[in-house]
C-alpha cells in the first residue's frame, strides 16, 4: 500500500463502502462472473486508481461506479503482478512439484555471475581487483 493512501485505506468511510459493495457484488470476483465462472471476490478495486491528487474525491474513491470486486488472480492482472509460482496445486488440492528442477535460493543453482578474480595486492596493501 502506498504511503499516501493508508490512511484512507484504514478510515470509517473506505471500511463501510468496502464492506456495503461486497454484499452488492454478492461477494463473487465481477470479472470471473462475467465470464461464467463463480470465483470469490477478495480485492474491492478501484477502476480509477487512487493518486495524490484524487484521494480526497470521494467521487473517485468512494463511489461504486468506480469499484469493482476481483479475485486475487484478476486483481494482479490488472495490475500485472505475478501470481504465486512457488506452490501450485493439481484439482484434487494436492501440491505439485515446482516448474523448475531446484527450488529457489537451492544451495545447487548455477551462480547468475561467475565470481571475480582478486589478484594479487598493489605496492599499498591492496587487491586489485581483475577485470573491474
Amino acid at each position: 500500500m502506498k504511503e499516501y493512501a493508508k490512511l484512507f485505506y484504514t478510515s470509517k468511510a473506505w471500511r463501510e463502502t468496502r464492506s456495503a459493495y461486497l454484499r452488492n457484488a454478492d461477494g463473487l470476483c465481477e470479472r470471473c462472473r462475467a465470464s461464467g465462472k463463480f470465483v470469490p471476490g477478495k480485492i474491492v478495486h478501484h477502476k480509477k486508481h487512487i493518486t495524490p491528487n484524487n484521494i480526497n474525491d470521494p467521487n473517485v474513491t468512494l463511489s461504486f461506479s468506480n469499484l469493482e470486486l476481483l479475485c486475487d488472480a484478476c486483481h494482479n492482472k490488472e495490475h500485472k503482478r505475478k501470481g504465486n509460482e512457488r506452490y501450485m496445486f493439481a484439482a484434487d488440492g494436492s501440491l505439485l512439484p515446482p516448474r523448475d528442477s531446484s527450488p529457489r535460493g537451492c544451495v545447487f543453482e548455477k551462480p547468475a555471475k561467475e565470481p571475480r578474480e582478486i589478484g594479487q595486492k598493489n605496492a599499498e596493501g591492496r587487491a586489485r581487483i581483475e577485470g573491474g
